[in-house]
């Protein structure tokens, strides 16, 4: 029986951590009752001295201008160029997002199409799927992220930073310019990396699981039809 592609399961594999990455990237973006809800739990009206409406305000025209492309403002909140730039350069990160993941599922799309209709067939390391070492893939880079994190977020905050925007340092806000960073403050931060881990390895174990029991309860190809779709295959040659 003809074992599979080597390389496109390593493809396959690579897609799908890439595919859960950005999709768990996305959610607390999209999903705003996330950060509504750290607003209680974080008391950011007490720390931040603005009321609740006044912060759920100023976090929705961010959020449209990152998301939706509406006129950059902070609502009552002051802000400077160098804030406006550097919210300009976080809308570039998302939209980057958005891209890789729908990229991603269409080529997973297309992916398993293929397989279904027995036109590729993927190499099993060690017997297991290109979604468990996905898993495994983001089980370990997450892991060290968080080892990281547990035990100097700061570091990891400006490392973070650093790399996604090199040679720049208006990620810096100047609470007195910039006021949006008091309702923005790590904690909340750190709280929505939480949420990205949990997606990405809840939606990576869901899927590594499904496709473990595809594989067990799929019927396996007859030495006949293995023949037939060889045969298929030079014909159309």
């Amino acid at each position: 029986m003809k074992k599979g592609s080597k390389l496109l399961s390593i493809l396959s594999t690579l897609l799908t951590a890439a595919f859960l990455l950005t999709g768990a990237i996305a959610v607390p973006i999209l999903w705003r009752g996330f950060y509504y809800w750290q607003m209680d739990s974080l008391r950011l009206s007490y720390r931040s001295g603005f009321s609740p409406e006044v912060i759920r305000e100023s976090f929705d025209q961010v959020m449209d201008f990152l998301v939706k492309g509406a006129p950059f403002g902070t609502g009552q909140l002051r802000w400077s160029q160098e804030g406006q730039a550097h919210f300009a350069d976080c809308k570039a990160l998302f939209q980057l997002d958005f891209l890789i993941l729908a990229v991603c599922a269409v080529a997973l799309l297309v992916l398993a199409l293929l397989r279904a209709t027995r036109k590729v067939r993927l190499y099993r390391f060690l017997d297991k799927g290109s979604c468990f070492w996905a898993l495994m893939l983001l089980a370990v880079a997450l892991g060290a992220i968080l080892v990281w994190g547990l035990n100097d977020f700061e570091s990891l905050f400006t490392a973070f930073h650093t790399l996604f925007f090199p040679g720049k340092s208006n990620w810096v806000f100047d609470w007195r310019m910039d006021q949006i960073i008091l309702i923005l403050p790590e904690d909340f931060w750190a709280r929505a990396a939480v949420l990205v881990g949990a997606v990405a390895f809840g939606g990576g174990t869901v899927l590594a699981l499904i496709e473990a029991a595809c594989h067990r309860f799929a019927p396996t190809p007859s030495v006949y039809q293995e023949l037939k779709d060889m045969s298929g295959k030079r014909l159309e040659k």
